[in-house]
């Protein structure tokens, strides 16, 4: 009898065993893919270029510089603030560790790929040199800003210009918005009309242009013209508890409530 607990002991501690190995990898392969989810969710810019082939990602912590070229396969750069001119949008960001450093900027023009012929929002251009040559590599190619993941939902209005709305200031709801972050565009309604846009992103810069209405008249009282002026003269937002802030260097024009 005892022997045959003994296996019976035996047999449950090897199938447990068995058990854990199995499980060991998919947590570990799980724990690896949502850290490289997180790590795509920070890049806000990606700039590419031919001959040679070479690519560059801009996120929160990090700028990362692929290429074909012998020495500078994978270059990574704690990421920096740029450099901004006066007269253009324009931004030269600075970069160096412990063997490059390098000169990327990016201008706002049209940038037409020399493979594809795909046209980009933005010029990238980049000299890079590792600290042992004496001259820079000097590339070439497009790129454009990665829209706020988060930003992609359906709002819905609370406040506008610091107060509270309620449906009686409009015609019979209250505004509200859906954003497409892959396409830079959105839609919704005013307030009185329905309207749709574009929206303009670049880092910490958010604003939405293009606005076309329906026309129907709308009832005296009615506020919708002074949310699409607040809509309009938005340059950044927040995010945060459910909430879309959308301001100015002024004050807070308006304030969101996510809606499923």
């Amino acid at each position: 009898m005892k022997k045959i607990l003994s296996l019976l002991l035996l047999f449950v501690l090897m199938i447990s065993c068995k058990t854990t190995a199995t499980k060991s990898p998919d947590t570990k392969e799980t724990t690896s893919t949502t850290d490289t989810q997180e790590e795509d969710m920070s890049v806000y810019f990606k700039g590419t270029g031919n001959e040679p082939f070479w690519g560059l990602t801009i996120g929160k912590e990090k700028t990362v510089f692929t290429s074909l070229i012998e020495g500078k396969e994978s270059l990574i750069f704690s990421s920096v603030e740029p450099i901004r001119a006066a007269d253009a949008n324009l931004k030269m960001y600075k970069l160096s560790n412990a063997t490059a450093t390098a000169t990327v900027t990016i201008q706002q023009i049209d940038c037409q790929d020399s493979m594809s012929g795909m046209i980009s929002p933005y010029k990238v251009s980049i000299e890079i040199k590792n600290n042992s040559e004496l001259a820079s590599k000097k590339l070439a190619g497009c790129g454009k800003y990665i829209t706020d993941y988060r930003l992609h939902d359906i709002w819905v209005l609370e406040e506008l210009n610091g107060y509270k709305v309620f449906t009686a200031d409009f015609q019979k709801e209250l505004p509200r918005i859906e954003i497409h972050a892959a396409e830079n565009s959105f839609m919704g309604f005013a307030g009185c009309n329905s309207m749709s846009g574009s929206i303009f992103y670049e880092k910490d810069v958010l604003r939405f242009s293009k606005v076309i209405s329906t026309l129907m008249a709308c009832p005296s009282g009615n506020r919708e013209g002074e949310f699409i002026q607040a809509l309009q003269s938005t340059t950044t937002y927040t995010i945060g508890d459910n909430r879309l802030t959308l301001s100015n260097p002024s004050s807070k024009l308006l304030v969101f409530r996510k809606v499923d």
